[in-house]
C-alpha cells in the first residue's frame, strides 16, 4: 500500500511533538503516562482506512490509533461525497471504547477542534464471561454502530472485573481473550476487516470462533493479524458499496494489508 503522510492528514505536528519525549523504561511517558507514538504501526492503519475506503470504525483501546482513524475518516469524507446513497448511517465517525477515563483523557486532549467531529469516546467497564463454555472477556457497553473496521488493542489484562470460577486474567501469565467481535460477527457486512495489534492468543481464538467467511492474515514483521469478511453481497446496496466504495481506489485483497 502507498504510504500515507501525517502532513497530508493535518495532523504531523501533534505527533511528531512527542517522538522526543522521555519516557521510562516500560515506554511511558513520566509526567503524562501515555505511550509514545508508534509511526510504523499509524501509517499502516491509516493506509488501510484510506486505500479500503472504510467508513466506520470501532476501535478497542484509546491511544495515537484514535487520532489517526479521525484524521483518516476525514480523508475519506472528503473522497466519498454521496456516502449516504450507500445506506452508511454513521458515516466517517470512529467510535472508540475504553475502560480507564485517564486514557480516554489523554486521548481526547490529542483530537484537534476540527477532527473532533469524526471520533466518539467511550468509557466500558470489562467483566469475565463465560463464552459457549470457553472463558474470555466482554465490554460491558458497545456504540451501537455497525463498523466495517474494527481495530483490537485492549483490554489490559489487569482491567478486567470478576471471575469465572474463580479463574481471570489479572495474572502475568495470562493474555487478553476479549470476546465481543463474536458477539455482533453476524451484524456485520462483508467486506468488513478486523486488525489486532498484536494479542496473538486473542486473534487465534477469534479465529476459532469466528463462524463466516473470514480471511486471516498473521504478518510477522508487523505483529499485526488481519480479519477480512469475504462473502457474497447482502444485497443491492451491500453490491454497491463493495464495488463503488470499497474498491474505489482499485482491487484489494488480504495480502495487501
Amino acid at each position: 500500500m502507498k504510504k500515507i503522510k501525517f502532513e497530508n492528514l493535518g495532523i504531523d505536528s501533534i505527533i511528531n511533538s512527542e517522538k522526543d519525549r522521555t519516557y521510562d523504561v516500560n515506554n511511558k511517558f513520566i509526567q503524562e503516562v501515555a505511550y509514545s507514538p508508534d509511526t510504523k504501526d499509524l501509517h499502516l492503519l491509516s493506509e488501510i482506512i484510506i486505500k479500503t475506503s472504510r467508513t466506520t470504525v470501532l476501535e478497542f483501546g484509546c491511544g495515537w490509533s484514535s487520532l489517526v482513524f479521525a484524521a483518516s475518516l476525514r480523508v475519506n469524507s472528503n473522497n466519498l461525497r454521496d456516502i449516504k446513497n450507500y445506506r452508511r448511517n454513521n458515516p466517517f465517525e470512529c467510535h472508540t471504547v475504553d475502560s480507564l477515563n485517564k486514557y480516554i483523557d489523554i486521548a481526547e486532549k490529542r483530537i484537534p477542534q476540527e477532527l473532533k467531529r469524526y471520533i466518539k469516546f467511550y468509557q466500558s467497564n470489562v467483566s469475565m464471561i463465560s463464552w459457549g463454555g470457553r472463558i474470555a472477556t466482554e465490554y460491558k457497553i458497545l456504540p451501537l454502530v455497525n463498523p466495517d473496521f474494527i481495530y483490537i488493542d485492549a483490554p489490559s489484562v489487569f482491567d478486567v472485573d470478576g471471575d469465572i470460577n474463580g479463574w481471570n486474567t489479572k495474572h502475568k501469565d495470562m493474555m487478553p481473550m476479549m470476546c465481543d467481535v463474536l458477539k455482533i460477527e453476524h451484524f456485520l457486512t462483508p467486506k468488513t476487516i478486523i486488525v489486532l495489534d498484536g494479542r496473538t492468543a486473542n486473534a487465534r481464538f477469534l479465529k476459532c470462533n469466528l463462524q463466516r467467511n473470514w480471511e486471516y492474515k498473521f504478518c510477522k514483521e508487523r505483529d499485526c493479524h488481519f480479519f477480512v469478511l469475504e462473502e457474497d453481497a447482502l444485497g443491492k446496496y451491500s453490491e454497491k458499496i463493495i464495488r463503488d466504495i470499497y474498491y474505489k481506489n482499485g482491487d484489494w485483497n488480504i495480502g495487501d494489508l
